[in-house]
């Protein structure tokens, strides 16, 4: 499958492995095709996790990965890509559609949005709530205190 990929997209894709864990690093651009690929062609006919890692450091600060399972195969694939601060992904929620609430928290936690996406808005933090939680560079108790005094009218417990 492997190869297969790698001959049709070639330096846009790279196939790894991290502690006995198969994964492609997938070029922003084609993610929407590969995904594609890999549902159709490849029977991952089910998307278990969508989530991204903040590196502030970094030009591209995000890494979107995308966590599949073939039934038929019974196997594993993680998808990676990486993108800057702001830029955004085209949604999978069209490729499956429990992706929905995957891509919702990806971008309550980490602000990252997906384009096409039926319903992008928070998923498990409140609709005023600034920020987002999972960036390594948040301040978790200042909003937290900040929040609860405005909602709540009290001091956190922080």
């Amino acid at each position: 499958m492997i190869a297969t990929l790698k001959g049709n997209y070639g330096s846009g894709m790279e196939a790894l492995t991290y502690a006995g864990q198969n994964y492609m690093l997938v070029d922003r651009s084609l993610i929407p095709e590969i995904l594609q690929v890999l549902r159709n062609e490849q029977q991952f006919d089910y998307c278990v996790d969508i989530t991204a890692v903040h590196y502030p450091q970094r030009e591209k600060q995000f890494d979107v990965l995308w966590v599949l399972y073939s039934f038929a195969r019974n196997e594993r694939i993680r998808v990676k890509t990486q993108i800057r601060d702001g830029e955004t992904l085209p949604s999978s929620v069209p490729i499956w559609g429990g992706a929905n609430w995957l891509e919702r928290e990806v971008f309550d936690m980490f602000g990252i949005k997906f384009d096409g996406h039926p319903d992008m808005k928070r998923i498990l933090l409140p609709d005023g709530w600034k920020g987002h939680p999972l960036r390594k560079d948040y301040g978790i108790l200042q909003q937290d205190n900040e929040w609860v005094q405005i909602n709540l009218g009290i001091e956190s417990g922080q």
